[in-house]
């Protein structure tokens, strides 16, 4: 699968284990940035990496930041892109089984490195249940084309 991937500074860290752990995994990491703990403003890496979900350059994104709520505020902005703050396995399962998310949002200073790890696996390979959720999804995609 190729997923974007971006981070501010202060998701730094957390990225590049991410990036590392995607990697092993056999994924193509389309990476962003930041590149260093050198303080910058998240909207910008939130954009690209949403504006590669949304171009289809990847298939998924994900972004981190100090708490995550930065990141997914930019990209839910984005039309197509339907971004989730995960804190948990269970959030990062829900959000791909009923809500189809293509964007995880991740909190740095919130979650470890070993829980985020294991976010990622579930949320990468938990399929879209579909069913009444697709209905769901289509309001939303119906909304986007109204206010977008």
């Amino acid at each position: 699968m190729r997923v974007a991937i971006g981070s501010d500074h202060a998701g730094f860290p957390l990225k590049e284990k991410i990036k590392e752990f995607l990697i092993s995994k056999g994924h193509t990491v389309l990476d962003f940035g930041t590149q260093s703990q050198e303080s910058t403003d998240y909207p910008i890496f939130a954009r690209e990496v949403s504006l590669a979900v949304q171009r289809g350059e990847a298939e998924r994104g994900i972004l981190v930041c100090g708490t995550g709520i930065g990141m997914c505020i930019v990209a839910n902005k984005f039309k197509g892109v339907r971004a989730a703050l995960c804190l948990n396995e269970y959030m990062a399962r829900m959000s791909r089984l009923h809500n189809d998310a293509n964007v995880l949002c991740l909190g740095d200073r919130v979650i470890g490195e070993e829980l985020a790890l294991s976010i990622v696996d579930v949320w990468l390979s938990t399929p879209f249940e579909g069913g009444r959720h697709e209905r769901r999804v289509h309001l939303i995609k119906n909304i986007e084309e109204e206010l977008c």
